[in-house]
């Protein structure tokens, strides 16, 4: 069975600091393309950072640019999302995504259009003091 399963959310205070993580099962995360997308509440989901297996470009949303980090790890079949300098309206639920190669799309498409194949349940991030 398909599985990715996120952790790490949780209540920060602005300013922090929350590392999300997502384990895949029934499937190895090398050579998908990845992403993690938010929606913030009464929003539409967003895709906020992707890596697109076409060309392994990495691809931030402009609001978390500088900020947020997306790494994979294949040998524990996991990816992450480093999120530094947390603020309010970094809110919402959080999911990460997969999607089957090949890839013949971008980074910025995947995220944009939402290109995916397999997406985790989603993990709550709340940034208040």
């Amino acid at each position: 069975q398909v599985q990715l399963v996120e952790s790490g959310g949780g209540l920060v205070q602005p300013g922090g600091s929350l590392t999300l993580s997502c384990a895949a099962s029934g499937f190895t995360l090398d050579y998908h393309s990845i992403g993690w997308f938010r929606q913030a509440p009464g929003k539409e989901r967003e895709g906020i950072s992707c890596i697109s297996s076409s060309d392994g470009f990495t691809y931030y949303a402009d609001s978390v640019k500088g900020r947020f980090t997306i790494s994979r790890d294949n040998a524990k079949n996991t990816m992450y999302l480093q999120m530094n300098s947390l603020k309010p309206e970094d809110t919402g639920v959080y999911y990460c995504a997969a999607d089957q190669p090949p890839a013949s799309f971008s980074a910025r498409n995947m995220c944009i259009m939402s290109i995916v194949d397999y997406w985790g349940q989603g993990t709550q991030v709340t940034v208040s003091s």
